[in-house]
């Protein structure tokens, strides 16, 4: 395996060393800092539609933290669908700041001054990004 370099990628693999699932995690916290948002999504018992949406974020996070291939598009795609949908653009950014943050808890005392300056610098560029389509 390569030597990851990627603050923003490492902070994801020390994640996932300590929680199988990030989407039960990065949700309880979106629903406890913005209520509103759990009437956004139906409850099957499955929550297929949380894990996909997490699913696409996270790759499209460490594209654009990474080599910006094309994956990262996604996030000003889906800042205008969500537009679609009724969602409020700083709710959709926040979105963002929800998995930095869970991250952040996930890690404790693995989360360093590096990874938090990567992840500041990433949510601003997704603030740039996201923002500018409003």
């Amino acid at each position: 395996m390569r030597a990851l370099r990627n603050p923003i990628e490492i902070s994801f693999v020390l994640a996932a060393a300590r929680c199988e699932d990030l989407t039960p995690c990065v949700y309880r916290r979106l629903f406890d800092e913005h209520p509103e948002t759990r009437a956004m999504f139906r409850f099957d018992g499955r929550d297929l539609v949380k894990g996909s949406m997490l699913a696409l974020a996270i790759e499209a996070i460490l594209d654009f933290a990474g080599q910006r291939r094309g994956h990262f598009r996604l996030i000003a795609c889906e800042a205008a669908s969500h537009d679609g949908y009724g969602t409020p653009r700083e709710l959709f950014i926040a979105f963002f700041t929800i998995i930095r943050d869970t991250l952040r808890d996930l890690l404790g005392d693995q989360w360093t001054t590096e990874i938090a300056r990567a992840w500041d610098a990433l949510r601003a560029d997704i603030d740039t990004l996201a923002g500018a389509t409003a």
